[in-house]
């Protein structure tokens, strides 16, 4: 698993090239979806690769579109996503499974599994702050409720913004 999880992300590198801020992203929401998978249920291998490539359609919907809006990733991302994890020999089913949480990854509700959970969490965790007036604990802390959709991102989500 280590190993299949390493050649994800040398081949998410490799595709963001010179991108170090995307690279970078994609590595913190890796980092809080393994924390969160200490204590929530979830596929490790389908959780990492969801998380490593999550934003993977980003170039393509700038390439194509000249955005990078969160419905474009969900379109573009899959198909490269599928060619990256089709080339590394992962299984069909996890490749799909990643496949339909990149699809999702904007859009809470279309996917509804533990593995989507935990990746929504991570990217939210890392997001929040960007996306947000945090000054507020109040408003911060209602935010943290409705956005995370596990015990544990919740928790972490308080220990860091409130």
């Amino acid at each position: 698993m280590h190993e299949l999880s390493g050649c994800i992300e040398a081949a998410m590198k490799a595709y963001f090239g010179s991108d170090q801020r995307r690279i970078d992203h994609a590595l913190r929401v890796t980092g809080f979806a393994e924390e969160i998978l200490k204590i929530e249920r979830g596929d490790r291998l389908v959780v990492v690769a969801a998380a490593l490539l999550h934003d993977i359609g980003i170039r393509e919907a700038e390439r194509k579109y000249g955005s990078s809006s969160g419905n474009l990733q969900e379109q573009e991302g899959p198909p490269v996503a599928r060619e990256i994890l089709a080339g590394l020999g992962l299984p069909e089913g996890v490749i799909d499974e990643v496949c339909a949480i990149i699809s999702s990854h904007h859009s809470p509700g279309e996917v509804d599994t533990d593995n989507f959970r935990v990746v929504w969490d991570a990217d939210w965790l890392v997001n929040l702050g960007d996306e947000f007036d945090l000054r507020e604990a109040g408003k911060t802390r209602d935010l943290i409720g409705k956005i995370f959709l596990t015990a544990t991102g919740k928790t972490i989500a308080e220990r860091i913004f409130l």
